[in-house]
């Protein structure tokens, strides 16, 4: 199959930015698995030998988790980009956990193939330096954001958030899961989600969150949410469509 025809590379925003012969660079090497909902595609301190992009639907995140068992979510990754050895020359110890939120296909590459690839084209390079930053940026926000703001606009942020990656009003998350990632007890995240659809925001429903009305959800929430679009838009191009969606990248350089 020619690589540039590869339906394989239209699920994911960061392989489609790629240029034809770019993609064919990594084509013969991306092994396309279905993810099940909490698998875990890397714990902390393990040797990261391989890159995930979610593709369609599925969601995969970084988490911290401490001594005492709590966790916190520290960047989300969707559709838009890749979790693993994205930065590194190699295979590096993990400092974080990466585990699936949203099930769904996901294509795997070894990360010494990414870096054959980075070496013999600057353009895909160039591209992967920009997600890299973006990244960065998402979870230095994310350290801001989980000091600083109150729960109910980090909790509207981030259901922003998966809205953008999903590009659906129902979102299928549960109340446990939205807790541990936002770092909180399950009763203080239900009392948040209870106001927010108090002030119609939401509906609440068994194991998922539907947006009821985003502008005002976008009004509620912190700036982070923003900032980080913004950050998306000005190094790596993204397109959003009306809903706030991601639809596109800017193609890598020649």
């Amino acid at each position: 199959m020619i690589p540039d025809t590869d339906p394989r590379f239209s699920g994911n925003l960061l392989l489609k930015a790629l240029r034809p012969k770019d993609r064919a660079l990594l084509a013969p090497y991306l092994e396309l698995r279905e993810c099940r909902r909490s698998e875990v595609l890397f714990e902390t301190g393990e040797d990261v030998s391989f890159i995930s992009f979610p593709s369609g639907s599925s969601v995969a995140a970084l988490v911290i988790t401490m001594r005492d068992g709590r966790t916190v979510e520290v960047a989300t990754v969707g559709y838009e980009g890749a979790i693993g050895g994205v930065v590194s020359q190699g295979s590096l110890p993990a400092f974080s956990r990466a585990v699936v939120q949203i099930a769904g296909p996901m294509l795997r590459l070894e990360t010494q193939r990414l870096q054959e690839a980075k070496a013999a084209s600057p353009a895909l390079r160039n591209l992967f330096t920009r997600y890299s930053d973006c990244l960065l940026a998402q979870v230095l926000q994310s350290v801001a954001c989980n000091a600083l703001h109150p729960i109910e606009e980090r909790c509207a942020r981030w259901i922003l958030g998966l809205q953008d990656r999903l590009g659906s009003e129902v979102l299928p998350i549960t109340h446990e899961l939205l807790a541990d990632l936002l770092g909180v007890q399950r009763s203080y995240l239900t009392r948040t989600l209870k106001s927010l659809q108090q002030q119609e925001l939401i509906q609440v429903r068994r194991g998922r969150i539907i947006v009821s009305n985003r502008p005002a959800l976008e009004a509620k929430a912190c700036e982070c949410h923003r900032a980080v679009k913004q950050h998306f838009e000005t190094v790596l191009g993204a397109v959003y469509g009306t809903s706030g969606t991601l639809i596109a990248l800017r193609p890598a350089a020649s």
